[in-house]
């Protein structure tokens, strides 16, 4: 099984996982952990978004054999990647449908004041799921970044909104 939450910046999709990890006995794939352990030293102030894409490009690829590997054992994943962009969650579904591992869409759609709440939060108490500052900057970027999923998308989904 893979679980794949989805939600824009300060939606708790890490706090999401570490509950479900408990619930489901499952792997959790942190994109802000990996960002963090495997990049954000190389980062020069020169390097923008495209940077980052390809690094979480190489990361999904890692991801997904290592998910095959989890499924192939009967342990579940849980994919706290973010999924801000429409293009990218169709590569996972499609992945999934690939391998035939079924999937369970995981929505936190949670108001943006919240959100800008958890962060300002998060940045002050530095506690289990920071990793790394994000201004309110980097959370009005993504605002309009986040591609907001379809009903399709939702159909089967658990939505979370607290």
């Amino acid at each position: 099984m893979i679980h794949i939450i989805l939600g824009n910046t300060g939606a708790g999709k890490t706090t999401y996982a570490l509950s479900l990890k408990e619930q489901e006995q499952g792997v959790i794939f942190s994109i802000d952990h990996w960002n963090k352990t495997l990049f954000l030293e190389d980062k020069t102030p020169e390097d923008g978004v495209d940077w980052f894409l390809e690094r979480i490009e190489r990361s999904d690829t890692m991801i997904q054999s290592l998910v095959v590997q989890l499924a192939a054992a009967g342990t579940p994943a849980i994919l706290d990647l973010g999924f801000a962009k429409k293009e990218r969650r169709a590569r996972f579904y499609a992945f999934a449908k690939a391998y035939k591992i079924p999937f369970q869409l995981h929505f936190l759609d949670i108001p943006l004041e919240v959100r800008k709440q958890r962060v300002m939060q998060r940045n002050q108490e530095k506690g289990a799921t920071f990793q790394f500052e994000v201004s309110e900057t980097d959370v009005e970027f993504m605002e309009s970044w986040f591609e907001k999923p379809t009903p399709k998308e939702v159909e089967n989904a658990l939505i979370i909104t607290t």
